[in-house]
């Protein structure tokens, strides 16, 4: 009678993963919101693989946490397999539908200046369904199933990680017709109704200091979550919005938003593309990239 015992199983990929972010990140938090769950469900993935090992894979201390010697030899190992099993599914969904194409874009960008530019990349790609998703960080090409993303980011830091610039991020202040009426110079900002996005809080004051210098206006007024409904209401009359140029460009085209005051103030920040690694990415990118970078104005990519 041939016997077949139970073979030993390895620890849960969910717990890999944990255990991977974590080390990565330097953070059960950071890891947490990158893999969408709670740092106690990292916690516990962590502690489950250290039960597994044998051996305490951080050290846990009052600041936080930090890798232990064991931890911080295989990290590499784990980040370069879940590098190239990234790679494999983003080649295997690219595979199997290849007229779909994925792009993720921070909400203010999708909303504002994506938006308005699919019905030029529809009539460019016919056949092609562009599935949208909105982000609030750029996501990893190698691992998420996206074929492109659409981020403002540190020009440095775009360049450093060769990205393609489609603009740099310019501030101006905006409003409807009717109010620009009534403002000649900066200084005629004094008691208008100042509209804030949450997520960009400085831009005011950053504009003020150059605009400015030396002087201080109150930027008294709303604050908004999602810039397009700061974007609305500067529309509707509400108020005057610091205008990130790239996405009220739609707006000052049609009029329904005007700069009261020519100056623009640079943030040092640049509207990056990247794409998926090539070795799995669709054929269709290369074209869609040549597409995106023609649907931008020539004036706006020049500085300052």
């Amino acid at each position: 009678m041939s016997l077949s015992p139970p073979r030993p199983k390895g620890p849960p990929l969910n717990a890999l993963r944990a255990f991977e972010a974590a080390a990565r990140n330097g953070s059960f938090a950071t890891a947490a919101e990158e893999l969408s769950v709670t740092p106690g469900a990292i916690a516990q993935h962590v502690k489950s693989l250290e039960a597994w090992a044998g051996s305490p894979l951080f050290e846990r201390r009052s600041q936080g946490v930090r890798l232990s010697p064991l931890g911080s030899d295989v990290l590499e190992d784990f980040s370069e397999a879940f590098d190239r099993l990234g790679e494999a599914l983003q080649k295997l969904r690219t595979r199997s539908a290849p007229t779909k194409l994925h792009i993720a874009a921070l909400a203010s960008v999708a909303q504002l200046w994506l938006t308005p530019r699919l019905p030029a990349l529809r009539a460019r790609f016919p056949g092609i369904a562009f599935s949208i998703t909105a982000l609030e960080r750029r996501p990893n090409p190698k691992r998420e199933p996206f074929d492109l993303s659409l981020f403002f980011e540190e020009e440095r830091d775009a360049t450093a990680a060769g990205m393609i610039v489609l603009d740099q991020d310019r501030l101006i202040p905006v409003c409807a017709p009717a109010l620009a009426a009534g403002l000649k110079t900066p200084a005629d900002l004094s008691g208008s109704t100042f509209l804030h996005d949450a997520t960009w809080s400085s831009d005011w004051e950053t504009w003020l200091a150059v605009a400015m210098p030396g002087h201080r206006i109150k930027t008294v007024g709303p604050a908004y979550s999602l810039y397009s409904l700061a974007v609305s209401e500067a529309i509707a009359g509400a108020g005057i919005l610091i205008g990130h140029e790239s996405l009220i460009q739609d707006a000052l085209d049609k009029g329904s938003l005007v700069p009261p005051f020519p100056s623009k103030v640079g943030t040092g920040r640049v509207l990056a593309l990247a794409a998926a690694q090539s070795g799995v990415a669709s054929p269709l990118i290369p074209p869609l990239i040549k597409a995106l970078k023609g649907l931008v104005p020539f004036r706006k990519l020049q500085r300052d």
